[in-house]
């Protein structure tokens, strides 16, 4: 949707550019002939002018504006009474009658000089010391081209700017194109990489407790009434549990989070999960405490953000096997909701702090590395961020940001 508004913006733009240079270039003729027609009327005054003062006419050879080829006067019968070319006067107009002579009108017309020159003629009645002439006024049409020329320079310029522009664009999308294409075959790779190491920690993770499940089983086939069984069966359903709790994490990490969201009250969220971590903590001599305001509401997904504080209260609990305290602590910051889970364990080294939110990275002999990884989706699922602190030897704090209920 977004290239196709670039695109039409930029044919918009194209077809307003060439209207205008189109435009332009039409209107350069019609002011060039307009300059001219102003600058023959001007000048026609003029002469008229000079002659009324001078009914001898001389004046009028020293008279060379820039702009005029020649000018004549004719009178009636078709004789130059005035020439720019002193030669010429009394002679007559090309041997042609009076009648052909146009005194009464005003015309103008484009000639070419001996010179090969394309000059514009206008010719008007004037009246000197009281007979009608025709003024025949011929002018070099060097600045009023000037103006077309500049126009159609104008129109090139921008149709080359145009087509320049559209073969740029061209370039940039077609580059564009390509970088995307290549960042897509880069996150193929990685992703065929994560596969790869997701396989190798799953046959690493699965094959342990089956290979404990299948010799239980076989020493439980071959003495099916030995006193020891009962450990052995208690080692299988144990091994299955894990390779359960395996199973569900991959399929919580795999699954979309869902869009549907509602408000609900965070402190019974916290009562239920410290008594769903209480039978853990107390076989390991860990303290849980909690505090949250009773009014303290958040909008997300209730279940989820349940699953990502169990998850990290375990984390907690894994790092402190000789016993500790674990705190979860809720707290409004803004339009946002403020969660700390913390603990006085083991820490994270501090190499492996940047690595700890990535998928199926793990320090542990025993970890499928997608704990963090599912809260971090979870969390950022629910419009919120999650973040790490850790010191080793001294404890992990991780901050969880929600958005409050409006």
């Amino acid at each position: 949707m977004f290239r196709k508004a670039i695109l039409l913006l930029g044919l918009a733009v194209t077809c307003c550019l060439l209207w205008f240079a189109v435009y332009d270039y039409r209107e350069a003729g019609p002011i060039a002939r307009e300059n001219l027609r102003g600058l023959a009327l001007s000048l026609t005054t003029a002469i008229e002018k000079l002659a009324a003062n001078d009914p001898s006419l001389e004046t009028l050879h020293s008279f060379h504006p820039p702009d005029v080829a020649y000018f004549t006067l004719v009178d009636r019968r078709g004789v130059y009474r005035f020439h720019s070319n002193r030669d010429l006067v009394g002679t007559a107009v090309d041997g042609r009658s009076a009648k052909e002579v146009p005194l009464l009108t005003r015309s103008e017309t484009r000639v070419t000089l001996g010179t090969g020159e394309r000059a514009y003629q206008f010719a008007s009645p004037v009246t000197v010391g009281g007979e009608p002439l025709v003024l025949v006024l011929t002018l070099h049409t060097y600045r009023a081209d000037a103006v077309v020329r500049r126009a159609r320079l104008n129109m090139t310029i921008v149709l080359m700017l145009v087509v320049m522009g559209w073969l740029l664009s061209f370039g940039l999308a077609r580059y564009a194109r390509r970088d995307e294409r290549h960042r897509e075959e880069l996150a193929r790779r990685e992703t065929l990489a994560k596969l790869g190491e997701m396989g190798a920690v799953l046959a690493h993770e699965i094959r342990n407790p089956l290979a404990g499940i299948k010799g239980f089983a076989q020493v439980i086939a071959a003495k099916p009434q030995e006193s020891r069984n009962a450990a052995f069966a208690q080692s299988i359903v144990t091994e299955a549990v894990r390779l359960e709790s395996l199973v569900n994490d991959l399929l919580a990490y795999a699954a979309n989070e869902p869009e549907a969201r509602e408000d609900f009250p965070l402190a019974p969220l916290f009562a239920q999960t410290v008594s769903l971590l209480q039978p853990d903590a107390r076989a390991q001599g860990v303290g849980v405490t909690w505090r949250c305001p009773d009014d303290l509401l958040v909008h997300g997904k209730r279940d989820r953000i349940e699953q990502a504080l169990l998850n990290l209260g375990h984390n907690a609990l894994q790092a402190m096997p000789d016993g500790g305290l674990l705190q979860l602590l809720a707290e409004r910051s803004g339009r946002d909701a403020v969660i700390s889970v913390r603990d006085n364990g083991s820490g994270i080294a501090e190499e492996h702090r940047q690595q700890v939110f990535e998928p199926f990275f793990t320090t542990k002999s025993r970890g499928t590395g997608l704990g963090l990884a599912l809260c971090k989706k979870i969390v950022e699922a629910n419009s919120g961020s999650i973040t790490l602190q850790s010191r080793e030897g001294e404890g992990t704090v991780v901050t969880l940001t929600l958005p409050r209920a409006r």
